[in-house]
């Protein structure tokens, strides 16, 4: 690990990326049960996504071992050490996805994953795509390496 801050103190995360298909905003605990009913409902098809086959999570845990995981997601969020991003339906709100925002091990730079519940498999690539731009067009990073995607350096 480094002590250069993951993003720069100037730098404020965007709260928001809206597309036709989906809307993300910062994970927290107001998404507990609509994020447990999509993974869970996934945890097959979510294994099959780029960068998924070999990830420990998802794992089954309770609803309140959930709650505890968005908590942490988002004392990441607030201090700054990570962002992760619920993907909602534009339409109902309902829990579509999740995007991960995290420091590389041993580089400068960010990791990125993310997933798609199974009845919306069709939004995976259009969801990489726009997360990618995104990254590239609005965030600070050198280098971003997007798990079982093409490598996002500039």
């Amino acid at each position: 690990m480094t002590d250069t801050p993951f993003v720069p103190d100037s730098f404020t995360p965007p709260t928001s990326l809206a597309r036709s298909q989906f809307v993300l905003e910062p994970l927290g605990p107001q998404h507990n049960e609509r994020d447990y009913a999509a993974w869970t409902s996934s945890v097959d098809e979510i294994h099959a996504l780029p960068g998924w086959a070999t990830s420990r999570w998802p794992v089954m845990m309770s609803l309140d071992e959930n709650l505890g995981d968005l908590e942490r997601h988002a004392r990441d969020f607030a201090n700054r050490a990570g962002f992760t991003y619920t993907v909602l339906d534009p339409d109902d709100n309902a829990v579509i996805g999740c995007v991960y925002i995290y420091p590389e091990k041993d580089a400068p730079g960010a990791q990125v994953e993310s997933w798609v519940r199974a009845d919306r498999l069709e939004l995976d690539v259009p969801l990489a795509e726009a997360v990618a731009a995104w990254l590239a067009r609005d965030w600070p990073f050198e280098h971003v390496r997007y798990a079982g995607r093409p490598d996002l350096s500039r």
